[in-house]
């Protein structure tokens, strides 16, 4: 399955196209309006992508009816509500006013250094301080930003600034200056059970007013899924040759998120937010869109990376420092060996603790603290786990024979 991005660009809607950490073959889109995460003229589509950088380099329709007795929305009680209709009725009276509209505006180099709207994304203000967090997809490449609230209010200039981003996990953290800001309540997304009624809200399409309000189950937890390549960042059209991040711990939803979406809030019926939307499905296959699957980053990983930012600027991750691709039968039998599941070490960054470690190109890791790598992403999200400074044993295959190396992790770059 291929993910979009959710961010949705200022003349036409951009669907990034991303691929599935898991699952090949499908398609996902961001939810922003703009650049990455939104709306443009084309659609870019990506491959499986054949090198994982994440860890190496460091990344049902809404109903008034009254639910069956055993299948009650979580939430719908505490919301004070009969029917599920009125339980989001009254999310919206609860949250609808923090879930903010973020213009992107930048220069393009036909303008006369006048910048321009290039796409709209979402976000939620969940502090005193008039904190946002949003998805870096969102703010990447501004000039200036410029928030708007559901009240009318519009923020811009010096009342506007990015405290930080975080793109290896997709998040950003903007502040606003005003009096009287509005707050959503964070809610524990590790309570989320598959089945529970989900609100999602945000300024869809940059459809002018009020964020747009759909509803949903939660259809699943856990999910791992990967970011599409980065765009050039030499002018160039098209995505660049570096691997997208993996985003670990997403809940999927059917609740229907656009281009737009990104970085807007996914909520329990009781108003509290659990996830920040940022993906959808594309397609399925070729010429086969999906239907009715969405991706939010569970609001638990996005709070421990927005305390970081606010307190320091930025987040830190562990570094290991190999490119690498995952192992499977074809690259097997490609580079001589019986080993199916791991990953092949395709480089080895000069002076970083993989090198420090005596790692080198070719070696084939299987496991990482006696735990078997057996998908795409288990290297990278056994990595993320850990801090800067711990140290991790690699089960690593060199000339047919296993050893244990001791790999003390270091702290990834910042660029």
């Amino acid at each position: 399955m291929i993910p979009k991005r959710l961010f949705a660009g200022a003349s036409q809607l951009l669907a990034l196209c991303l691929v599935l950490a898991l699952v090949a073959g499908c398609s996902l889109t961001n939810n922003s309006s703009s650049g990455k995460a939104g709306a443009s003229a084309a659609t870019l589509t990506t491959t499986a992508a054949a090198t994982a950088t994440a860890a190496s380099n460091g990344t049902s329709s809404t109903s008034a009816a009254t639910p069956a007795a055993n299948s009650t929305p979580t939430g719908a009680t505490a919301a004070g509500a009969g029917s599920l209709g009125q339980a989001v009725i009254n999310v919206v009276n609860t949250a609808k006013a923090a879930v903010v509209e973020i213009t992107n505006e930048q220069t393009p180099s036909t303008q006369f250094n006048q910048p321009i709207p290039t796409g709209i994304g979402s976000g939620f203000i969940y502090d005193d301080q008039g904190h946002i967090l949003t998805n870096n997809h969102v703010v990447a490449g501004a000039q200036a930003l410029v928030v708007t609230l559901p009240d009318g209010r519009s923020f811009k200039g010096n009342d506007v600034k990015v405290v930080g981003t975080d793109p290896l996990t997709d998040l950003a953290v903007v502040q606003i200056t005003g009096d009287n800001l509005p707050v959503i309540k964070l809610g524990d997304s590790s309570k989320i059970q598959v089945g529970q009624w989900l609100v999602a809200m945000g300024y869809a399409l940059g459809l002018e007013g009020q964020p747009t309000v759909t509803a949903g189950v939660a259809s699943a937890v856990g999910r791992t899924v990967q970011e599409p390549a980065p765009p050039n960042q030499s002018g160039t059209s098209g995505q660049s040759n570096q691997a997208g991040p993996f985003l670990f711990d997403v809940i999927q939803t059917d609740a229907a998120i656009n281009p737009g979406n990104s970085g807007g809030p996914l909520t329990t019926l009781d108003g509290e937010v659990v996830g920040i939307n940022t993906l959808v499905a594309g397609m399925a296959e070729p010429g086969v869109p999906a239907q009715g699957i969405g991706f939010a980053i569970a609001i638990n990983t996005a709070k421990k990376i927005a305390d970081q930012i606010v307190s320091t600027g930025h987040a830190v991750h562990p570094f290991v420092g190999i490119a690498y691709v995952p192992l499977n039968p074809a690259l097997a039998a490609q580079v001589g060996t019986s080993v199916q599941n791991g990953i092949l070490v395709g480089d080895v960054v000069s002076g970083s603790p993989a090198e420090q470690a005596g790692l080198t190109k070719g070696d084939i890791i299987t496991q990482v603290d006696g735990n078997d790598l057996k998908t795409d992403s288990a290297f990278a999200q056994m990595v993320e786990n850990h801090k800067p400074g711990d140290t991790v044993t690699l089960t690593v295959v060199r000339n047919g024979q296993p050893q244990q190396v001791k790999l003390t992790l270091g702290t990834r770059p910042t660029s």
